[in-house]
């Protein structure tokens, strides 16, 4: 595990510079995209939250879900700010607070551009506290429904969070919950903006 201070700029850009060569940390790389069947011995999950309906509706999902506001959590960070959602990108996802927060370095590999679904997955890189991947998608269906929907598969990679056992699990589950609250909140409010 590796903590950094959110403030410290330079020491995160490092960080990403390290892992540009860097390949994700489990072997089934896309798997919450396209649908694999899931590894044997990781934990799986599927969240789902209804947005709203219409074309409108969609459209501001997707807006926010490429500026990172589902990940607008409190004592959740995504940096480097304003990443652009690309194959390969490398963020550090940080859970604490600005002075000390835990590091989750991911690589995003691969984003969703379709007439009725836009998403991406990111996958833990080397110092991640855990191993898997987690894909953010956002639908439209044929009736307008718009949905946004979590999958995600981990395993603790780290020994303290594999002695956290149900306590490391809740911490994952209050971020993906947060994740869709945020997501929701973005989309209610059409005044709030995307940066």
């Amino acid at each position: 595990m590796k903590f950094v201070r959110r403030s410290d700029h330079s020491s995160i850009e490092r960080l990403v510079n390290d892992l540009d060569g860097a390949v994700p940390t489990y072997s089934q790389i896309g798997a919450t995209l396209n649908g694999t069947p899931p590894f044997e011995k990781f934990r799986h999950e599927h969240y789902k939250r209804e947005l709203g309906s219409g074309e409108s509706t969609f459209t501001r999902a997707v807006d926010g879900l490429q500026h990172w506001q589902a990940h607008r959590v409190p004592g959740i960070t995504v940096l480097p700010e304003n990443t652009a959602i690309t194959p390969d990108a490398i963020v550090v996802v940080t859970l604490g607070v600005s002075f000390l927060a835990l590091a989750a370095p991911c690589r995003i590999i691969g984003v969703v551009d379709e007439p009725t679904r836009w998403g991406f997955a990111y996958g833990t890189l080397p110092g991640h506290p855990e191993q898997g991947e987690e894909a953010f998608v956002v639908s439209i269906d044929a009736e307008g429904i718009v949905r946004f929907e979590v999958n995600v598969f981990s395993r603790p990679s780290d020994p303290i969070v594999k002695l956290s056992g149900p306590i490391g699990r809740s911490v994952q589950r209050w971020g993906t919950n947060g994740y869709l609250n945020a997501l929701e909140r973005y989309v209610a409010n059409p005044n709030a903006s995307p940066r």
